[in-house]
């Protein structure tokens, strides 16, 4: 800026801003040179300012104040940026750059522009709605949002300046209705000084909806009124926004085809609805409308108020009186008494109020002798006879009567009264009570008993020359009999008990006339009174009640009703509890409300059943007793219980698929839906199923114990309540062992293996062993071994240990047992029902060495014949026993060895010779005879590999 005066008119930049989006505006605000009048009023705020200066600038800052206009729309959030006076005032540092050419060169870049600083001259409440950044000038709304009609009320309007936020609607503004936060902004430092007025017009967004003041309004229209009556409609609705934002118009949910609305503006800009009149109306049509209005404002989009409109008709005396005849014609015996009513006359009128208040009189045209004769009342047109008719009054009276209204034509109607004269006096009728009477009502108790009498009545003839019969006329028990010895004397009695429940009063007359054919009649009315003879009775005696288990407390259950048809105290009935009814059921003794005040619980109790009497009032009371019976429905409050929560089945293995493992039983307390249980196995279904309707738990396959001896299972029990309830058992399932395996040869592994035995070996040494594996458990799997054939030399020489299988060497090896010994082994198990085995054949080769494995290999490829031996293993015999037994014969051994040393000596020597030529000479005939010949008997000899294996100890 080039100095303060420059700022003269110059047009700043501004921002305005909508709820929705921002949208930059240019020429919202002005920067312009306050008036002479202004700067003089300000001079005072100056002055203060001056304290802090230094006094030669004073006037340069006077010189320099600025006014700038932002305006923004109400109730934005915080950060937005309304204005930045450094740009607006145009102090950006390259404008100020321009300023300091003059200066002086030597002045460094940071003397030259020193950085600016912006502050309100006071604090006040600028912090509520703007802030100021103190170096770029810029203003931004707060966190306090503006609200426009709070800001603007009346009362809080005011144009103070003094660097203070003020609120202001001064139409000096955008418009008469602008609301203004007003600030004074200093700007230094002091070569730049600025004493800004800052105006931030505050526009107004529709925001509030019209209200009406009240909810129901009433217009009242007379039922006269000419169409296009216009009518205001008090209490219009407001609006804090402004201009458009405001009340635009009003219109009414339904018109009735009878009224519109028009709406007028006064010179302040407010709009009043006004109610008019387009039919004509009739209160005694329709009395009122309603309906609703609805203001409208003009926003985007608009907002509406609306109340109740009540549209009330008053009446007018547009009606008159009307009778509903013309002419009525009346009787009146002669003998009348005074004072009796003779007829009535009324007439209708259909307004209201005084509009419909009805006089009757007399016209004038009615002779003043029939209107001393009949007496009119002038409010309730009754008609009575005013004087005793005497002989010389006219038989036949016209009377016009006038009903008059205000501001109405009268109504007339005539009344023709004709006399009957009577020239004779009638028969009289003189009664004499003896039940109770008062006023001329006879008082009786119900049920009295048959020919209770009632009054005597004296029938006599005034005249005394004429003859009086009596009757009774009318409906009732009761009779009129003469009462002898006397005449003209009549007793009135009962014919039958009475009940006050069927019928409280009766009214009969007795009629006395004579032979000229005149009679009287005494009008008798007989009022029963109420006894206590009637006990309640309930509406149902038997109530059957449902109410589902686990209630609330204090439950209502039912309203007891019981009636009694006695009156008074004695009809008023009491309510109570059986003895037999429990504790927690109550019973209102005055409303007959049942309730029960725990829960109920089905599983507990299902069925509630106690009486409860009803008891009147009377002396001595009367009661009655009904029978409460009270189902209480199941809920699904109980879950599936298992009878156990472990179950265990031992099961033999090869059980047939879908056999019966086991029962699973289960139980739910609830009933029905909720007591159904259905039954699944969660785990393993893929082998196990169970059957929901009778739990029973079956295999699909066959089951292997070898392969697996036992299962674990979870069952799930799920009920059918809604929600379900559900729990869970284990299951052990434990497969029993039957016998179904052999036993299993792990070694020797082939029936072509063999073993070199030194002929060195001692007896009793252990040579080789068979060992077996059975997979049964128990018995089944107990395994006994045996030798069963044997082909050799002296085969004899090897036994095997049942127990082990351990084959060990018997008797010292000769030179005659040299070659292949073959031993076919049977292993057996202790099965149960039958045992089941399998065989080897252990082949020994008793030699110093193998020298020719191709020629013992050639001996085992060709099949033994060996006889086989049916002797089972006996597993019981142990090797001590044998041991005791060749101790045992060791001595006698012994002594035959020395007895004959010498001639076994010679005689084994010749032996030995013989035998040996005799091998060499047949050796191989034997041996190809040997090999050649068969197994006796089946022999499994678990030819497993074609190729022998070498079981040796060397």
């Amino acid at each position: 800026m080039r100095g303060g005066g420059d700022a003269c008119g110059l047009r700043a930049g501004a921002v305005s801003w909508s709820r929705a989006t921002w949208r930059p505006r240019s020429d919202m605000g002005s920067l312009s040179c306050p008036s002479s009048s202004a700067s003089h009023g300000n001079l005072p705020h100056l002055l203060l300012f001056f304290l802090f200066v230094r006094p030669f600038n004073c006037l340069a800052s006077y010189s320099r104040a600025t006014e700038i206009l932002y305006s923004l729309n109400e109730g934005l959030p915080a950060g937005v940026l309304i204005g930045s006076l450094a740009e607006d005032l145009r102090l950006l540092p390259s404008a100020r750059g321009q300023d300091l050419q003059s200066q002086s060169p030597q002045h460094s870049v940071a003397e030259r522009n020193p950085p600016l600083s912006f502050s309100l001259a006071s604090q006040g409440l600028s912090g509520q709605y703007v802030t100021l950044d103190n170096r770029s000038g810029e203003l931004h709304t707060s966190a306090q949002e503006i609200d426009r009609e709070a800001l603007c009320l009346e009362g809080g309007r005011g144009t103070a300046w003094g660097g203070s936020i003020s609120i202001s609607s001064s139409p000096s503004a955008d418009s008469a209705d602008s609301c203004l936060l007003l600030l004074d902004v200093l700007v230094l430092p002091q070569e730049y000084f600025r004493f800004v007025k800052v105006k931030i017009a505050i526009r107004d967004i529709n925001d509030n909806a019209p209200r009406f003041p009240i909810s129901q309004i009433s217009v009242w229209v007379p039922e006269n009124a000419p169409v296009n009556t216009r009518l205001a409609i008090e209490h219009p609705a407001v609006d804090p926004d402004m201009g458009t934002n405001g009340v635009q118009t009003y219109r009414l949910l339904d018109y009735h085809r009878m009224f519109t609305l028009d709406v007028e503006e006064n010179e302040n800009g407010e709009r009043t609805p006004y109610l008019i009149v387009m039919g004509l109306l009739d209160r005694e049509t329709q009395d009122q409308y309603v309906s609703i209005i609805i203001a409208e404002d003009g926003g985007s989009p608009p907002l509406i108020g609306s109340a109740t409109l009540t549209i009330g008709i008053s009446d007018i005396n547009d009606n008159c009186p009307l009778f509903t005849d013309s002419q009525i014609n009346i009787t009146v015996y002669g003998n009348a008494t005074v004072g009796t009513p003779i007829a009535a006359v009324q007439a209708v009128d259909r307004d209201l109020g005084n509009n419909a208040q009805i006089t009757y009189s007399y016209s004038q045209k009615v002779p003043q002798a029939s209107k001393d004769l009949f007496h009119l009342n002038e409010n309730t047109g009754v008609i009575k006879l005013f004087s005793k008719i005497g002989g010389s009054v006219l038989q036949t009276h016209k009377l016009t009567i006038l009903a008059n209204g205000p501001g109405c034509i009268p109504a007339v109607i005539t009344a023709l009264v004709t006399i009957i004269r009577v020239i004779f006096r009638p028969p009289e009728i003189i009664p004499r009570y003896i039940a109770n009477e008062i006023d001329g009502i006879i008082y009786l108790k119900e049920l009295e008993p048959i020919n209770t009498p009632i009054a005597f009545f004296t029938i006599r003839d005034p005249e005394g020359k004429y003859k009086v019969n009596c009757y009774l006329e009318g409906e009732g028990p009761f009779r009129l009999l003469p009462y002898k010895p006397y005449s003209n004397e009549y007793l009135l009695e009962t014919t039958k008990p009475m009940d006050y429940e069927l019928q409280q009063f009766y009214e009969i007359a007795i009629v006395a006339w004579n032979s000229e054919g005149f009679q009287v009649k005494k009008m008798i009315k007989v009022q029963l009174l109420d006894d206590n003879d009637n006990a309640p009775v309930f509406l149902q005696p038997l109530v059957e009640l449902t109410i589902e288990e686990n209630n609330a407390p204090n439950a209502f259950l039912t309203k007891l009703d019981a009636t009694d048809a006695d009156s008074g105290e004695r009809g008023q009935v009491s309510y109570f509890l059986g003895p037999d009814a429990p504790s927690y059921f109550s019973l209102d003794s005055v409303t007959g409300i049942l309730t029960v005040s725990t829960q109920l619980d089905r599983e507990e109790k299902e069925t509630y059943r106690y009486t409860v009497r009803a008891v009147d009032s009377g002396k001595p009371p009367q009661e009655s007793v009904a029978t409460v019976i009270i189902t209480v429905l199941d809920k699904n409050d109980n879950s599936p219980r298992f009878i156990n929560k472990d179950f265990s089945f031992f099961v033999p293995e090869n059980f047939p698929g879908y056999g019966e493992i086991g029962v699973i039983s289960v139980t739910d307390a609830d009933t029905g839906q909720n007591g159904w249980v259905a039954l699944s196995v969660v785990n393993q279904s893929d082998i196990f199923v169970i059957d929901t309707g009778k739990g029973l738990l079956r295999a699909k396959v066959s089951l292997d114990r070898e392969q697996q001896s036992s299962y674990t299972l979870w069952v799930e029990a799920v009920d059918g309540g809604m929600p379900p309830l559900s729990s869970t058992a284990k299951i052990t399932i434990l497969l029993l062992d039957i016998n179904d395996n052999p036993p299993l040869v792990l070694f020797p592994q082939s029936n072509m293996s063999y073993l070199l035995v030194l002929p060195s070996t001692l007896p009793g040494s252990l040579v080789t062993e068979v060992y077996a594996v059975d997979k049964d458990t128990g018995m089944n799997a107990v395994i006994a071994y045996s030798i069963i054939g044997r082909r050799g030399p002296r085969p004899e020489s090897f036994r095997i240990d049942p127990k082990t299988g351990n084959i060990t060497l018997e008797e010292a090896l000769l030179q005659t047992d040299y070659g292949l010994h073959r031993l076919l082994v049977k292993v057996s198990d202790h099965g149960y029902p039958e045992p089941l085995h399998s065989t080897v054949m252990v082949n020994l080769f008793v030699n110093d060495t193998v020298s020719n494995e191709s020629y013992i290999e050639n001996l085992l490829r060709k099949e033994p014949e060996i006889s086989i031996e049916e002797k089972e293993p006996q597993i019981s015999i142990e090797p001590t026993q044998r041991k005791g037994e060749s101790v045992s014969c060791m001595p006698t051994l012994i002594a035959l060895s020395v007895i004959s040393l010498s001639s076994i000596t010679f005689l084994t020597g010749m032996g030995i010779y013989i035998c040996l030529r005799r091998e060499k000479k047949h050796h191989r005939e034997d041996e190809n005879l040997e090999v050649q010949t068969p197994l006796k008997g089946k022999i499994d000899l678990h030819m497993r590999e074609r190729k022998p294996i070498d079981i040796s100890n060397i």
